[in-house]
């Protein structure tokens, strides 16, 4: 997807429904598109805070400008990406409201790292399991669990209206980057389905527009990634090949700063694909056919 043009509505609350706002951070990247897009819903007589997004002073005090004299009951987190929870402590310390949401991470195998990405100072006062609830005073959200892009992702569903805060799991704008050993492809499908099976009127991302057919879209998202399934078995039938290879295979035109994050997600495919014995690794970063 394009860029939207300039300006974008960054520090300003947009009316989704009347229960939900929107407020885009100030953090445009090729990995976050605009921004990361915190989201206030409930009413004057109590809020709750999705994705407070990063730690940035401005992106902080626009949502206090926001939020007014209405308390906030809760802050919500659907993952600990760098770009989603920094902003939570400093919200947490201006308004005395619980964090709430994701479970801290911790990453503990031997395999490439990815500790950079993600905010190692989160911490919540309480963690919700699928199926919790969070009850405010005009609105009620439930915590729907979606492992995948990273194993502590949340979605949050507001009950009285059929709309869900999708995080990071189903973007307005592009594909989810699964990145191992955190970001799980198997796990990263079967939340797709189970999105799939849910009957939301309407998503929220984190970033991109919002998403008005969703069962359409997670559809379409389940067939792209059997596709890249596909693409991946297809490059291995002329005999052992590399992940760069298959990038530049499978995603021509690519940005060249988003190769490293293809890759990632190559990766954790054939990780998938290896678990269903369709695939094997050789020697260092060659991959060939289950023999």
């Amino acid at each position: 997807m394009n860029m939207p043009p300039r300006p974008w509505p960054t520090g300003k609350t947009e009316r989704l429904e009347p229960l939900v706002r929107r407020m885009l951070a100030n953090n445009p990247s090729p990995f976050t598109f605009t921004g990361t897009q915190t989201y206030l819903v409930g009413d004057a007589r109590g809020l709750a805070v999705i994705d407070p997004g990063p730690d940035d002073a401005e992106h902080i005090e626009a949502l206090l400008g926001a939020i007014d004299d209405a308390p906030v009951l809760a802050i919500l987190c659907t993952h600990t990406h760098r770009d989603h929870s920094p902003g939570a402590a400093p919200l947490a310390a201006a308004t005395g409201a619980p964090i709430i949401g994701c479970a801290p991470l911790t990453l503990e195998d031997d395999g490439p790292r990815a500790d950079a990405a993600f905010d190692t100072s989160y911490a919540p006062d309480t963690v919700l399991a699928d199926g919790d609830l969070v009850r405010l005073p005009s609105a009620t959200l439930m915590a729907v669990a979606t492992p995948g892009h990273t194993s502590n992702h949340l979605c949050f569903s507001l009950v009285e209206s059929g709309a869900l805060f999708t995080g990071d799991h189903v973007m307005g704008w592009s594909t989810t980057v699964v990145s191992p050993p955190d970001g799980d492809m198997s796990d990263y499908m079967i939340s797709l389905d189970k999105l799939y099976e849910r009957a939301d009127r309407v998503y929220y991302p984190a970033h991109g527009p919002q998403i008005d057919k969703p069962q359409q879209m997670v559809r379409g998202m389940i067939g792209h990634r059997r596709m890249r399934e596909r693409q991946i078995l297809r490059a291995l039938e002329t005999g052992p090949v590399t992940i760069e290879i298959m990038v530049a295979q499978m995603y021509p035109g690519l940005d060249v700063r988003l190769h490293r994050a293809a890759g990632r997600s190559v990766l954790a495919h054939l990780i998938d694909l290896q678990r269903r014995e369709l695939v094997v690794q050789a020697e260092g970063d060659l991959w060939v056919p289950a023999p």
